[in-house]
């Protein structure tokens, strides 16, 4: 499983990074969220399911 943030979605709520912070971050400069890892380990696939069902705007897709 592998994690991309729309860019132009992200409201940089902050939801992401609290749920699934091994997974998501938000960047200092104040722009979006981004996945800090490439494959997503089995073990934090529900976490980063959970992110994406609560981003206010759906900005997360997994794939």
């Amino acid at each position: 499983m592998y994690a991309n943030v729309l860019q132009k979605a992200c409201i940089q709520c902050g939801l992401c990074p609290t749920i699934c912070p091994a997974v998501f971050t938000l960047s200092d400069n104040g722009e979006s969220a981004h996945a800090v890892i490439d494959e997503i380990p089995v073990e934090l696939q529900a976490d980063a399911r959970l992110a994406a069902d609560s981003c206010p705007t759906g900005a997360i897709v997994l794939r």
